[in-house]
């Protein structure tokens, strides 16, 4: 379960992704959104959005976000809107993009993303999210799970992406307390 808060800079996210992306395939908004994730973490030490992001076989996934795309959005609704064509389902903006949950170091994030890598293809951002040095194969090589994913007996797991595998030191410990911080803050609130 989302805070209101998370829900609003996720679909604000998407939103703009999808204003500056052309043709934004779920997969693509799917990577993309993990994207803004681990870019924030490397380069600010802290989460964009704090949520969690399981290893399946197509690399990183925010469940929740995955299952809300995969027919008419309804965490979504009011941001997104979703056009079938053939096999392959893309991302339209429903409203205008609200800049109030993000940070200018937000926005950086968000802009470098749709830079670096909003011209790829869904295939090669899957590739990337699976090389050898990502936290994404760690997990999967530590879970035994590559080996799975490759003879096509599972497509998912519920083993999560450990950000921390960026950072060291004082970074690692900052993440953390973030994470922990904000978990005590979800617990008092209503």
């Amino acid at each position: 379960m989302y805070s209101r808060e998370v829900i609003e800079k996720l679909g604000n996210s998407m939103i703009y992704m999808a204003t500056k992306v052309p043709e934004l395939s779920k997969t693509k908004l799917l990577k993309l959104i993990y994207l803004l994730e681990e870019t924030s973490v490397k380069k600010n030490n802290l989460p964009f959005f704090g949520i969690p992001f399981e290893v399946w076989q197509a690399g990183p996934v925010a469940k929740d976000v995955f299952i809300d795309l995969d027919s008419k959005p309804f965490i979504f609704e009011k941001f997104i809107t979703i056009s079938k064509n053939n096999d392959s389902t893309y991302i339209l903006a429903k409203s205008d993009f609200r800049d109030e949950e993000f940070s200018d170091n937000d926005m950086e994030v968000m802009d470098y993303v749709i830079k670096m890598y909003g011209s790829k293809t869904a295939t090669q951002l899957v590739e990337l999210l699976h090389s050898k040095d990502s936290a994404w194969y760690k997990v999967a090589r530590e879970n035994m799970l590559i080996d799975a994913f490759k003879n096509k007996t599972t497509n998912s797991s519920n083993k999560e992406i450990d950000f921390t595998y960026y950072l060291t030191g004082f970074g690692a410990e900052r993440y953390k307390d973030y994470i922990e911080f904000k978990k005590s803050v979800s617990l008092l609130k209503p």
